[in-house]
C-alpha cells in the first residue's frame, strides 16, 4: 500500500501536467518507495504541489465512496483504469508488476463483491482510502518538515516562490491534507447516516448543510 500510494503520487502529477497541457513522458515507481515523473510543458506551478495533495485528495475520495456498494465499485473500477493507463507512459519494470498485480488483485475483489459475497469491495476501499490518506499525511511530514531535500516538491515550488520556504511550504500541504482527511471521513459518516439512507447525495448534503439564509431567518424572528 506505501508503493500504491507513491503511484497516486506520481499519477496526480501526470494528471496536473495534462490538465495544464503539458505532455507526460513517463511514470516510475521504485522499490525504495520513490518514484519520479518525466513531463514537458505544463503549469510547474500547480504540477509541482499536485504529488502530495494529490495523494492525499485519492485518500479523501477512496473514504468517500467506500460508504455504498456502486460507489465503492465505480472508486475500485476507476482504480484499475489508473493503474492500466499509467502502463502506457514508458514505466519501468517494477512498476509493471505492481500495477498489474494490484490491478487483478482489484478487480477480483469486483468480481467477489457482485457474485460471491457482499460486502466486502467497500471494506476493501475503504483499506486502501485510509493507507493512502495516512500516508500522505507522513509522507509530507517526514519528507518537507522534519527535512529539507533539494530536488523535493516543497523545494522546488520554494525555486519557484522564494517568498515561502520550502518547510513553510511542507506546513501548508500537511494542513490541506489533514483537513481533507477530516473532510472525507465527515461526508463518509453523513452519507452512511440513517437520514441519508434513502436520499440522493445533493439532497442528503442539502438536509446536513446548515442554513445560512440569513433574510429568511430574520423574518422568521
Amino acid at each position: 500500500m506505501r508503493l500504491i500510494a507513491v503511484f497516486l503520487h506520481e499519477i496526480s502529477h501526470a494528471l496536473a501536467c495534462w490538465l495544464t497541457g503539458g505532455h507526460v513522458i513517463g511514470i516510475e515507481v521504485n522499490n525504495n518507495e520513490g518514484g519520479v515523473t518525466k513531463y514537458v510543458g505544463g503549469c510547474r506551478l500547480l504540477i509541482i504541489p499536485a504529488g502530495y495533495i494529490g495523494s492525499a485528495f485519492w485518500g479523501m475520495v477512496f473514504v468517500v465512496l467506500s460508504g455504498g456498494r456502486k460507489t465503492a465499485t465505480f472508486a475500485a473500477s476507476g482504480f484499475v483504469v489508473a493503474l492500466l493507463i499509467s502502463l502506457c507512459y514508458s514505466p519501468n519494470r517494477f512498476m509493471i508488476y505492481l500495477n498489474l498485480g494490484y490491478a487483478i488483485l482489484t478487480a477480483a475483489f469486483i468480481a467477489l463483491e457482485w457474485h460471491v459475497f457482499t460486502p466486502i469491495l467497500t471494506f476493501i476501499i475503504l483499506f486502501y482510502g485510509v493507507c493512502i490518506g495516512t500516508f500522505a499525511i507522513f509522507d509530507i511530514f517526514d519528507d518537507l518538515i522534519l527535512r529539507t531535500v533539494k530536488g523535493s516538491d516543497a523545494y522546488a515550488c520554494w525555486e519557484r516562490m522564494p517568498c515561502c520556504f520550502p518547510r513553510c511550504v511542507g506546513v501548508q500541504w500537511l494542513l490541506i491534507a489533514v483537513f481533507m482527511q477530516f473532510f472525507g471521513l465527515w461526508l463518509a459518516i453523513v452519507l452512511m447516516s440513517e437520514e441519508c439512507s434513502n436520499l440522493s447525495w445533493l439532497k442528503c448534503f442539502a438536509e446536513n448543510i446548515p442554513d445560512w439564509d440569513f433574510d429568511r431567518q430574520r423574518r422568521q424572528l
